[in-house]
């Protein structure tokens, strides 16, 4: 009975980090994005406010981010006019921040390093020094956990966190990325990066082109039934195996009559939802907004409205997408094409009002982030003024910047 016994416990301690472990892998994947666009404003490491998050956050499984979406555990202080929420931390009933969004924290948290001068000190640091700046976030005060910066440091190696801040930097391509918990491990150490390249100190290969690898039979995606079909498959086959009729399958996925799949896709057994479970999708790509509807489990309607579009529009790659709620403005389209005008300085067509277009000749060493610094404009911009598709420059490649 005893030796019984020690197994159970095995198999459910062994279980539990299994468990802790899906819980990390869905939370980077959920927001590393946002955590590189942060970075792109900031300055703050990518691979830091994800570990952080991960671990105020208890991989986004803790009541105080369930009740406030407060991802990096800051209190309210004196300064702070927001929302509260009271939660047991140091002491009984602490004040601490609230937030209407998950995006509302990370950016609060990256303003609260920024404009301190008490973690001013981080900023004169190289940003892929990760261990660097988990010891001064713990000098500093950030936490009282004699083992925090250890903890940070265990989180960003194990999961390779810090090849988000490489790419946020232009050092890597977002199509080099390790997808998190697949695959052998490589390390991102300040040593590994020389220059504009990056070398990975393991697995000797690099890395394999990213895939999206769906299970097969039924499985969920936003809490929604969906298959994944290959090209060939029968539509009516289909629908008699998973007992849905034909005109309703066809109705879930906004598909004209016909019975046999022309392309290898995910088929929803059942009507997709109004809003996703993620925030943002950012465009691939290729990627249509039907693409996009299926991936995330969204009506297509509900994504064409939050993002100021028609069905039928396709907007362009590295542009983010809303999907709870309506964006601020529509995304650039990608058959929105460049043009020259009287003074061969290339403008989008859509440009409407007068701006001084200037020419940037790529230096050695330049990347998209240190060239938004320079000119006090978003990395985002920079990619949509000249119709960029990823990260990577080349020295001597003009690039156009709009100034009001």
């Amino acid at each position: 009975m005893k030796k019984l016994l020690m197994i159970l416990f095995l198999f459910l301690s062994i279980a539990s980090l299994a468990q802790n472990s899906a819980d990390i892998v869905a939370y980077i994947n959920n927001y590393k994005q946002l955590a590189i666009e942060e970075m792109l404003r900031t300055g703050v490491p990518a691979s830091i406010k994800l570990a952080q998050g991960i671990h105020e956050t208890s991989a986004g499984k803790s009541d105080l981010v369930l009740k406030s979406r407060n991802h990096f555990g800051i209190k309210c202080k004196a300064t702070w006019t927001g929302n509260k929420v009271y939660h047991d931390d140091d002491a009984r009933g602490e004040c601490f921040r609230s937030y209407t969004s998950s995006t509302d924290s990370y950016k609060d948290h990256s303003n609260f390093l920024k404009g301190s001068q008490r973690y001013s000190a981080l900023f004169q640091l190289d940003p892929t020094d990760y261990k660097a700046w988990a010891y001064g976030l713990k000098k500093a005060g950030y936490a009282t956990n004699n083992k925090y910066s250890q903890i940070i440091i265990r989180l960003i190696e194990e999961y390779g966190l810090n090849q988000y801040s490489l790419i946020a930097m232009g050092k890597l391509e977002p199509s080099g990325e390790t997808l998190t918990g697949t695959g052998p491990k490589a390390i991102y150490s300040p040593e590994s990066v020389r220059g504009d390249v990056v070398t990975l100190e393991t697995p000797e290969e690099g890395f394999d082109e990213p895939v999206k690898d769906y299970p097969q039979g039924e499985f969920r995606i936003n809490n929604t039934r969906v298959v994944f079909a290959q090209s060939g498959s029968s539509l009516l086959g289909i629908a008699q195996q998973f007992d849905v009729s034909l005109s309703r399958l066809l109705e879930f996925n906004d598909l004209n009559v016909e019975d046999i799949l022309k392309r290898a896709q995910l088929l929803f057994l059942q009507r997709k939802r109004k809003v996703s479970s993620n925030e943002f999708h950012i465009v691939a790509k290729g990627e249509t907004l039907y693409d996009i509807a299926q991936e995330e489990g969204i009506r297509l309607e509900s994504l064409a409205e939050y993002n100021h579009l028609k069905p039928h529009m396709k907007p362009a790659p590295g542009h983010k997408l809303h999907l709870q709620s309506k964006s601020p403005g529509p995304p650039a389209l990608a058959q929105e094409i460049m043009v020259v005008n009287k003074t061969d300085v290339p403008v989008f067509q859509k440009t409407a009002s007068a701006s001084i277009a200037t020419r940037h000749i790529v230096q050695t060493k330049e990347t998209l982030y240190s060239i938004g610094k320079k000119y006090n404009v978003d990395v985002e911009k920079i990619l949509e003024w000249n119709s960029l598709q990823g990260l990577e420059l080349k020295v001597g490649q003009e690039l156009v910047i709009h100034k009001n």
